[in-house]
């Protein structure tokens, strides 16, 4: 690694590197693979995301026994110094692995006191690997990299995250559309907040946003895109909670502008007003 990386952020690549090797020997044998349901008929999982969580709990709890763990599959546990958390998800992108589709990643963060400190985001088959620590910059593999410096909607790529059968707020994403798609040079949605953010730090999209969400889905993004030199807020614009269920990331640039429209969408103008 180019970066001067910290004990914490050794281990958290070892890690990611571990549950990425097992998940796609796994991936190679989708059709045996068991998938069940957690919160609804569309929300999956399968032993591969279980199997990961382990490789990645071991490794984390022996570099550094005493940092509590928030896990997607296992949920809180490890040591008892809750103000250091480890926050995994062992697969973003489920549906897009159980599927057969290559955009699906390991995400683990360090929050120190509800803040992260340190981000990995491991793409196992395009072998990409998206680092990040406090104060020493964003990476791709052994490459600094930036947040785009397009400052313009109509110049600008966006990803969101698109509601489906188990997620709220369906219309406010239809009025976003509505407001976005004739003003902007494209927008996308991968399957994978993991992904979509990672790509905002690298400056292939400009800006990401998405409603409903959990910690470990943003938390390595989210220092990412900072270290990138972009913004990270809510997704009506105020300070950042991991535990708020929403994030918007963007190159900074076109943050108020897109962040405006965001608003309108979430506060349509009352019938006959």
């Amino acid at each position: 690694m180019a970066i001067d990386a910290s004990g914490e952020l050794k281990a958290m690549v070892e890690a990611a590197r571990a549950a990425g090797e097992g998940l796609q020997r796994r991936q190679a044998q989708l059709s045996e693979l068991t998938v069940h349901t957690k919160a609804g008929p569309t929300d999956l999982v399968s032993i591969a995301d279980e199997e990961a969580e382990h490789a990645v709990r071991a490794i984390l709890a022996t570099a550094r026994p005493s940092y509590a763990f928030l896990g997607e599959e296992g949920g809180i546990g490890g040591g008892g110094d809750s103000s250091q958390c480890w926050i995994v998800d062992p697969l973003d992108g489920t549906t897009n692995f159980l599927f057969g589709c290559p955009l699906w990643g390991v995400n683990i963060a360090l929050a120190r006191d509800g803040v992260v400190v340190a981000g990995v985001t491991w793409l196992p088959v395009s072998g990409e690997l998206f680092l990040a620590e406090r104060g020493k910059g964003a990476w791709l593999n052994d490459r600094r990299i930036r947040v785009s410096g397009r400052d313009t909607l109509i110049r600008s790529v966006l990803a969101c995250g698109i509601p489906f059968a188990d997620k709220p707020d369906h219309p406010v994403f239809v009025r976003e559309m509505a407001l976005l798609s004739a003003h902007v040079a494209g927008i996308r949605r991968t399957g994978a907040c993991a992904v979509d953010m990672a790509y905002v730090a690298a400056g292939r999209w400009d800006a990401y946003w998405e409603r409903a969400l959990n910690a470990w889905d943003m938390a390595p993004g989210v220092i990412l895109v900072e270290e990138a030199g972009g913004t990270a807020t809510s997704a009506t614009g105020g300070a950042l909670d991991l535990q708020g269920g929403n994030v918007f990331v963007s190159n900074g640039v076109i943050h108020a502008a897109l962040l405006e429209r965001l608003d309108a969408a979430l506060h349509p103008p009352e019938a006959g007003a």
